[in-house]
């Protein structure tokens, strides 16, 4: 009796490592082939130098004070005047607002739906206190050691520049583009695009403009970030997660620190308590989605362990996702995120105040919503004494994007664009974390990606916002090579295109 259980345990496990080897080996690459997109000469150093000046204008923006540095805005709106001659004779310009630009490329065929580039003009502040750490001054736009350095390099005049200099470089070559082609440069993106890209979104539709896809900021061309995968990524973004701030309350009595009141009974306990139970009850995470459909397209492109165990999730799910959720960004990847972000209490230190109040952040993964996120708090959160607590959903939330199809000609499209431009580059789609203006969109196009070719490994990752961004010369001449190699494939027929 002992042999035969013993021997159909041995046929079991024999089963399933058949099973696993033929399932990894029938999961094969998803790689597309295209020819070698013909060979650009661009100038990356004047480039380089136009982006430097762009730079040093100090463009950025306030969520309640719309004119605030407008001086700057305008003086980099001069700059591309200047820069781009040939740009601003063909095509249209319009202000939206004050400070948000709308150009109109026409196309030849005006049956063709017209697309739409978007990128900003606005940067986030310095960090108090961080100034010295930079290795450039932080608005100068300093050149050296084949970098372009400065607040706005990466995040974001390097798209809005290298998309002006690859239209530049098409009207000099006499190109006419088959689709109309708007670029539209918002000038409040990181307080959240109300004033720009929301009002460019309207006016479109108010023309009864529908797009064909919008391309925006977004995820990079990364390496060494995803472990296990040898050859960069080019992910690009066909969803974004929803926002939400939840603000809580809690009501005590003040009183002289000598005489507190019980444990958990004050208004900081009643707070900090409510917190504690809500970090330790996250939402729940998934292998689902856009982030199975990214680890489906690149499980093929692992080494080792990796290739086995995403290509059979089936078996080896549980254990994926445990890894995944140890990590920041891949954590993001499988569930709405909880981030206390703002705590506020008392003014002295021998005085209980009496209220506290927190901010809690949510990312929104698509599926969520904010009706099942403020579900989720309360529960979380349990019974509260009553009168003593409250939350309040702060302005600026956003439900999750809609998820855009990869099978479309327009995914496919930049797939092809970013296989004859990188051979080596694996292109996969994926889902973009943070907030963009793409999201205002959503009414004009079903079709929005969110995606720039700039190259990062992980230890870039904390420029991004952070101290010491830059973008080097070689990477800003392989972003207008990108745009100029996209919008001509824009004009010929998808089998043709490179």
């Amino acid at each position: 009796m002992l042999k035969k259980a013993l021997l159909a345990v041995i046929l079991l496990i024999a089963a399933l490592v058949v099973a696993v080897a033929v399932n990894t080996w029938r999961q094969g690459s998803r790689q597309i082939n295209v020819q070698p997109a013909p060979p650009l000469a661009v100038d990356a150093d004047a480039a380089a130098r136009r982006l430097s000046q762009a730079i040093r204008f100090k463009t950025v923006s306030s969520l309640d004070d719309a004119g605030l540095n407008a001086d700057q805005f305008k003086a980099l709106h001069a700059h591309l005047q200047a820069s781009y001659p040939r740009a601003h004779a063909a095509l249209k310009r319009e202000m939206v607002g004050d400070l948000t630009l709308l150009y109109t490329w026409p196309g030849t065929d005006a049956s063709a739906k017209p697309i739409l580039l978007l990128a900003h003009q606005d940067v986030v502040p310095i960090a108090p206190g961080t100034e010295a750490k930079w290795q450039a001054e932080p608005f100068a736009g300093e050149i050296k050691e084949g970098f372009v350095w400065g607040r706005g390099a990466w995040d974001n005049k390097a798209n809005l520049m290298g998309q002006m200099e690859a239209i530049e470089m098409l009207l000099a070559e006499g190109f006419k583009p088959r689709q109309t082609i708007y670029i539209a440069m918002g000038a409040d993106e990181e307080v959240g695009g109300l004033r720009g890209a929301k009002k460019v979104a309207e006016l479109l539709a108010s023309r009864g403009i529908k797009l064909d896809f919008v391309l925006d900021e977004g995820l990079l061309i990364t390496d060494g970030i995803l472990k296990g995968l040898d050859k960069p990524a080019a992910l690009i973004g066909i969803a974004e997660k929803g926002y939400l701030s939840v603000e809580m309350h809690a009501h005590g009595t003040p009183g002289h620190s000598s005489m507190p009141p019980p444990a958990g009974t004050g208004a900081i306990g009643i707070l900090s308590g409510a917190l504690a139970r809500l970090e330790d009850k996250q939402m729940p995470a998934h292998i689902r989605g856009v982030a199975k459909e990214m680890f489906d397209t690149i499980g093929p492109e692992m080494s080792g362990f990796g290739r086995v165990a995403l290509s059979n999730l089936w078996l080896f799910g549980p254990l994926v996702q445990r890894q995944l959720e140890a990590g920041g960004s891949t954590n993001a990847m499988l569930r709405t995120t909880t981030a206390p972000t703002i705590f506020e209490a008392g003014n002295k230190d021998n005085v209980i105040p009496g209220e506290a109040k927190a901010t809690v952040n949510f990312r929104l993964l698509p599926g969520d919503t904010q009706e099942s996120v403020l579900k989720h708090v309360k529960e979380a959160v349990g019974e509260q004494p009553e009168g003593r607590f409250e939350l309040k959903t702060l302005a600026g939330a956003s439900e999750p994007s809609p998820v855009s199809p990869t099978a479309s000609a327009s995914y496919q499209l930049m797939n092809r664009t970013l296989r004859s431009l990188f051979p080596d580059v694996l292109v996969a789609p994926s889902l973009m974390i943070a907030a963009t203006d793409s999201r205002h969109f959503t009414g004009v196009s079903d079709h929005i990606y969110r995606f720039s070719p700039v190259r990062a490994k992980t230890e870039d990752l904390a420029r991004f916002h952070g101290t010491n961004e830059r973008v080097s010369v070689a990477n800003f001449g392989e972003l207008i090579r990108f745009y100029v190699q996209l919008l001509r494939n824009t004009s010929v027929p998808a089998g043709t295109a490179s």
